[in-house]
């Protein structure tokens, strides 16, 4: 027997005691709420009660763990399952869906996001004199990586700063400091390292995914946009369906659609006012598009919604019904 397969059910043991002790502290302060904002900044907690169907949403760069019960983020036609011995983190900004796979009222599922701060990546890479990973990262933005106490135990004393408000401002920072660094331990180092190293195909991409974001209502023209991250076209199409499982006109599409959505849901804008305010020249084409991504033409998604009724319809193939 290993010296590895010696520790390992004592590590597990471990894991699980801080995990139990995470659930707790976050069960604590959602009952009620299924999202919660804490009062360190980008941190965020979640609870579920009760499977639910894929839900579409944005991801931004984050580590995301459940401390109870179990969950999964699906990008195009993959899966990324995370339990309490796993931990999700995402890179670059994902559109994605969310399920979650395990919970009940007795048994909610708990977690947190914590939203990376990549400043601090690249200055404890450039000051930390730490040895860059030999394995190439995973090709899509999110990846799945395992839970170890040296990254849980910062977590853990992260969660106990709310108990104690006045010392956020001076300890929190601290913490936060030595997550980033133990994720930069972690196994999933390889993807932290090439998005945050100058001139990485990834960086260009998240260049990409910014301008996109500050630019959806605008025509996409691909040569402009890939001269603007030096890339040639045929990279940009290629690395960035490598990391988003999407073309960058999808990705636009994507998000001129969900903001439609917002605007409608929200600020009560008719299906064409929206679609103008997000872009679109066509209603009719806007209605096409939307009933592909959503499953249901803008009006009656929009009832649905206000009523409760749009679980019911499955959004795990979101990601790929958004025409080229």
């Amino acid at each position: 027997m290993t010296s590895q397969q010696t520790h390992a059910p004592a590590l597990k043991t471990q894991i699980s005691t801080l995990q139990t002790t995470l659930a707790h502290a976050i069960a604590g302060r959602t009952s009620g709420d299924e999202d919660r904002c804490t009062e360190i900044p980008d941190l965020l907690f979640f609870r579920r009660e009760k499977l639910t169907e894929p839900c579409a949403c944005m991801v931004e760069p984050s580590v995301v763990f459940v401390a109870q019960g179990a969950k999964q983020m699906l990008v195009g036609d993959e899966a990324f399952p995370y339990d309490p011995e796993h931990f999700l983190i995402n890179s670059i900004d994902l559109p994605a869906s969310s399920q979650v796979i395990e919970a009940s009222p007795e048994k909610p599922c708990v977690g947190l996001v914590l939203k990376l701060d990549l400043s601090i990546l690249a200055a404890l890479i450039a000051q930390g004199g730490l040895t860059p990973p030999t394995e190439r990262p995973a090709d899509r933005g999110l990846a799945r990586g395992s839970l170890s106490p040296q990254l849980l135990e910062p977590f853990q004393r992260l969660l106990a700063l709310l108990d104690e408000p006045a010392s956020i401002p001076v300890l929190a920072p601290l913490i936060l400091r030595e997550i980033h660094y133990r994720l930069l331990m972690s196994d999933q180092a390889a993807r932290l390292w090439q998005i945050v190293s100058l001139g990485s195909q990834s960086q260009r991409i998240a260049k990409a995914i910014d301008w996109l974001k500050a630019h959806y209502t605008e025509p996409l023209r691909i040569e402009e946009l890939a001269a603007r991250i030096q890339m040639s076209t045929s990279s940009l199409h290629f690395h960035f369906r490598q990391l988003t499982a999407m073309s960058p006109l999808q990705y636009q599409k994507w998000l001129r659609l969900n903001e439609a959505r917002r605007l409608m849901l929200n600020e009560h804008l008719d299906a064409a006012s929206a679609a103008f305010h997000v872009g679109y020249e066509s209603p009719s084409q806007f209605s096409r598009e939307y009933s592909r991504l959503f499953g249901a033409p803008p009006k009656r998604d929009i009832e649905d919604l206000r009523h409760g009724r749009a679980g019911a319809r499955k959004m795990s193939e979101a990601t790929n019904s958004i025409p080229a």
